[in-house]
């Protein structure tokens, strides 16, 4: 969605863009085409509201003699499908006109934060990718974008005509998870018992770490005084060499070959599976070790049509920003003016 006073003749910079997640906020200027300048992070947690933390990023570029943006672009871990606007994994709420009115914007596009990373996929550079299944990428073909996070965000890059592309504004990670392996079952039937309905992003996701740790923890009887965060999981396992936290990346892991393999068959995604969020790239020697390829493929029929398709994580630092830019260019009607 768009927010915009009047058509603008030309895309002015610098132009302000935002990467929303559910944890920390992520706001860069871009001088130039494709010019994106350092990234300031804010935690989520320290501001009432989005337009709070936008307020004070400008502020602060008005004091140190930087010019002020007119034109903005944010992603959000959030569906966007009016002006009005609530974040999923907090408290956030707001309007879109609204908040470019109040902070002097002439344009302000939002988008969900998957969809602006699908955009920014054909620019990745390539020592920003990670292979973690090799396979025949069909250059004409939709990609596949998985990535755990806060949640799990779910989009697709779609080849149009006239050589264009189309990046899909979804809620994927909202699926059904089918359960495998025994420890994957313990894992999906406490969550069930606890929340009903259980999505993929239940599990395969940072959260979903903590839901997995605990239910293995009481199968096997052992107490938690409370239960463990994403990052002492993850610390259990890699660092600590904690049997119960090395099973539950195993399900992690093994959850997430089978929901990839699931949007790809979904999108045709012949193109290839890019795996984002902020968990993967930092244990992509762990995911390569894990059933995660060997989850990928095993879906029956469709073994042989999965086995071309490659998979890649994102190790390219902000690269939803790229993908925001090519939304604001699209709203503005291009770079030159």
């Amino acid at each position: 969605m768009a927010a915009t006073a009047s058509t603008p003749s030309s895309a002015a910079f610098p132009r302000l863009l935002g990467d929303i997640g559910g944890t920390n906020v992520r706001f860069a200027l871009e001088t130039a085409p494709m010019q994106i300048g350092p990234v300031t992070a804010l935690k989520v947690a320290d501001f009432p509201s989005l337009e709070a933390a936008l307020r004070q990023y400008l502020d602060g570029l008005s004091a140190t003699g930087q010019p002020v943006p007119r034109h903005a672009a944010i992603g959000l871990a959030n569906p966007v499908t009016g002006d009005q606007v609530r974040l999923t994994n907090h408290n956030w709420s707001f309007s879109i006109d609204g908040m470019r009115h109040a902070l002097g914007l002439q344009t302000l596009v939002a988008i969900n934060d998957f969809t602006a990373l699908a955009l920014a996929l054909p620019q990745l550079p390539v020592d920003g990718l990670v292979q973690v299944r090799a396979g025949t990428a069909v250059r004409t073909a939709p990609l596949a974008l998985v990535g755990p996070g806060t949640g799990l965000g779910v989009s697709g890059l779609v080849p149009a005509p006239g050589g264009q592309a189309v990046a899909l504004a979804g809620e994927g990670g909202h699926i059904e998870l089918m359960p495998v392996t025994d420890d994957e079952w313990i894992a999906w039937r406490a969550a069930h018992r606890d929340k009903g309905r259980v999505s993929a992003e239940r599990l395969v996701s940072g959260s979903g770490l903590s839901h997995i740790h605990a239910a293995l923890a009481a199968e096997t009887g052992t107490l938690l005084l409370a239960p463990l965060l994403p990052e002492q999981v993850t610390a259990g396992a890699f660092e600590r060499n904690d049997p119960l936290c090395q099973r539950t990346m195993a399900v992690f892991f093994g959850l997430l070959g089978s929901v990839a393999a699931d949007i790809a068959l979904v999108l045709g995604a012949r193109g290839g599976v890019y795996l984002g969020g902020g968990i993967l790239p930092r244990f992509v020697l762990a995911l390569q070790a894990s059933s995660f390829a060997e989850r990928f493929v095993a879906k029956g029929r469709m073994r042989a049509w999965l086995e071309d398709v490659p998979v890649h994580v994102i190790t390219a630092g902000h690269p939803a920003l790229a993908g925001l830019s090519r939304a604001l260019d699209e709203r503005l009607g291009g770079r030159n003016g």
